[in-house]
């Protein structure tokens, strides 16, 4: 949620908070009346029409993954598969269908939950003792998912779908709250922002007078831990979201910067470079302040690329607002405190990035219909998830390039209508078959 609204913008939502916080109430409402109605046995809540919905959702998700038209075909058929596997259960008349339902809910939670409570001891960042209290009650719910009192499973789908709608009411009536409270030019991106740089002073953007020329691209460079590292030791996702380790045992984080021509580059960097051994990069894993350390920022990524390598991977912008950036970047760099997991190369690209996107849906002028392509796309979900996982968490290059992607991928989210999925896969077909005729007539000539 937080995610759209930082696509719709603080100019937008301002002027609605009243209707979001009606919004929140109603939706907490409903949230405890489902869970309540959960809990008796006698369901009220209509779940066949509700699995069927799962089933239509599921299958659109699976075929826009085989036209491969969405950035992430693989994650969208996954989800998929997931939600029209629950949309079958739920209609299914078999007697294990609850207790099914039941184990992968609970087992979600208990994981989801563990991590929360993992990443909050371990990192200790700015509020992790509410951050470790949340993950303790989602895990205490994940038991009361998994053990059968008092419905036998059978009030596993609408307790869940409560107690999510009664959080997220919970969530829209604090929004409204800060939307009443917040100044002008407010940015939801730096008052949803983790990290002690933040004061409460510095979450209002003031626009400069002067404009930007046509034509900028924003582009965020990313240097992965694998592609900085010489004969790395291949580790599943530690790899791509933590760190990378040679043969030598020397670890290597990788890199984020974000350039925007002609006269703003944000790269946050050890003032000494850290020696990464595994027995020092355990103990500087806190969010803590024995931790900081100076800072130095980079002049230009021509410089940096020349004094270290060209970035791995580079994603590119059109539609963004540079003086927000150019704005939070002055104040930021006031500041060279670095910090390996509160206030690093990473994060200050990320919030920078979501500071520059934030209003851009309200301002792209396509409709209600556009933000119901973004709120279905599996790229929302997949930003989301990231970013929630990279606040619970520390914000890493890999982080940052699976959210600048995701992120990207928003800004011509794929179809999502019947019309748009076959004309897609009519293209795709097309494309396919030109690329045929090319290689028969290459193996003609030879």
């Amino acid at each position: 949620m937080r995610l759209l609204l930082l696509l719709l913008g603080t100019e937008a939502l301002r002027q609605h908070w009243v209707s979001a916080m009606a919004l929140g109430l109603v939706w907490l409402i409903a949230g405890v009346s489902i869970f309540l109605d959960a809990l008796d046995g006698v369901l009220y809540f209509p779940l066949r029409p509700f699995g069927w919905l799962l089933v239509v959702e599921g299958s659109l998700s699976i075929l826009v993954a085989l036209t491969r038209i969405a950035l992430h075909p693989g994650l969208r058929l996954a989800r998929g598969l997931l939600v029209l596997l629950a949309g079958l259960l739920i209609i299914s008349p078999w007697h294990l269908h609850d207790f099914i339902l039941a184990l992968v809910f609970g087992l979600f939670l208990l994981v989801d939950g563990g991590f929360r409570i993992a990443s909050a001891w371990v990192v200790r960042f700015p509020g992790w003792r509410l951050a470790l209290a949340g993950g303790v009650l989602e895990f205490l719910f994940g038991v009361f998912v998994l053990e059968p009192y008092p419905t036998w499973y059978a009030g596993t789908v609408p307790g869940c779908i409560g107690i999510a709608l009664a959080l997220t009411g919970r969530s829209a009536l604090l929004l409204a709250w800060r939307l009443y409270r917040l100044p002008p030019h407010a940015s939801l991106g730096m008052l949803y922002a983790r990290g002690h740089f933040l004061r409460s002073s510095q979450v209002e953007l003031e626009r400069q007078r002067e404009d930007r020329p046509s034509g900028d691209v924003l582009t965020v460079h990313v240097w992965t831990a694998t592609g900085t590292t010489n004969d790395p030791v291949r580790r599943p996702l530690i790899d791509r979201y933590i760190a990378a380790v040679d043969k030598k045992g020397v670890i290597s984080t990788g890199h984020a910067a974000l350039e925007l021509p002609p006269d703003i580059y944000i790269s946050h960097y050890p003032g000494v470079e850290v020696d990464h051994s595994p027995t020092d990069f355990a103990q500087m894993l806190r969010a803590t302040s024995e931790n900081d350390m100076p800072g130095r920022f980079q002049p230009s990524y021509r410089e940096e690329a020349a004094e270290w390598c060209e970035s791995t991977v580079k994603i590119r912008f059109r539609r963004f607002d540079g003086e927000r950036v150019r704005r939070f970047w002055e104040m930021y760099r006031q500041v060279d405190t670095y910090n390996l997991t509160n206030r690093n190369c990473s994060s200050v690209v990320a919030h920078s990035l979501e500071i520059a996107l934030e209003g851009t849906l309200a301002k792209s002028g396509r409709g209600f219909g556009h933000v119901l392509r973004i709120l279905f796309s599996t790229e929302f979900w997949a930003a989301a998830i990231v970013r929630k996982h990279a606040e619970a968490m520390a914000w890493t290059p890999g982080f940052v390039l699976d959210y600048a992607r995701s992120l990207r991928a928003l800004e011509d989210p794929p179809p999502v209508s019947l019309h748009g999925m076959l004309r897609a896969m009519r293209t795709n077909w097309r494309h396919r078959q030109l690329l045929k005729r090319r290689q028969q007539r290459s193996r003609a000539v030879a």
